[in-house]
């Protein structure tokens, strides 16, 4: 998160420290129910669907550096299995922890001297902006970690038939008989032998007919 960003403290998933303090060791335990932002998954394959309620469950910790933040979310999933392409739903849990920083303190918790030139490893940390701190960016690393990246209605799922597309499990006794593809060639000279001899067999009772007109 950028340096001096404004946070909205009506966004449900922004969280005011400053009644924890900044006083190291003081505790603060959360409760709340969000509607899950957009795009909260694995884009494509399974996620939370916007709007879906998320519980979350979180300990605040003050320390020198600025606020750890543990906690749990939870949720239902939605997606599409990916062997037989069925809708699914899974019950979600996710665990996160994550450090704010506060701004104005280096890596000890004191107080920096003066700014240093380290834009890069910002860029990397979280920072608590006016006592508040944004929990999406830590939620949806956290859904996507938890997530399965290839999701299945059930782990036995047998799939779909790679020849037709039907859905084995409703079907469990489905098959297509197999074909020598040597055996296939044989058939098909076979058919072209037969089809000769048929026309030859033609032109004979043609040419018997011919002689007893005459």
């Amino acid at each position: 998160m950028a340096l001096n960003a404004r946070l909205d403290h009506r966004n449900p998933l922004v969280f005011d420290t400053h009644e924890l303090g900044r006083r190291p060791g003081a505790l603060q335990r959360l409760t709340r129910t969000v509607d899950a932002p957009r795009d909260l998954g694995i884009q494509g394959v399974i996620g939370v669907p916007e709007g879906a309620p998320v519980e979350l469950e979180l300990r605040l910790e003050s320390v020198m550096e600025g606020v750890l933040v543990t906690g749990t979310a939870r949720a239902r999933a939605e997606g599409e299995c990916v062997r037989c392409l069925e809708p699914l739903e899974l019950e979600l849990e996710a665990d996160f922890q994550e450090m704010f920083s506060y701004p104005d303190a280096d890596d000890r918790g004191r107080p920096k001297a003066e700014p240093a030139d380290d834009a890069e490893e910002d860029e990397d940390r979280l920072f608590i902006e006016d006592g508040l701190f944004d929990l999406e960016p830590v939620l949806r690393d956290a859904v996507v970690l938890a997530l399965p990246m290839q999701p299945v209605c059930r782990e036995d799922c047998p799939g779909l038939c790679a020849e037709c597309g039907a859905r084995l499990a409703d079907d469990p006794d489905h098959h297509h008989d197999a074909v020598d593809i040597r055996w296939a060639a044989l058939q098909g000279l076979a058919d072209t032998m037969s089809d000769g001899e048929k026309d030859e067999m033609s032109g004979a009772e043609a040419g018997v007919d011919e002689k007893q007109e005459k």
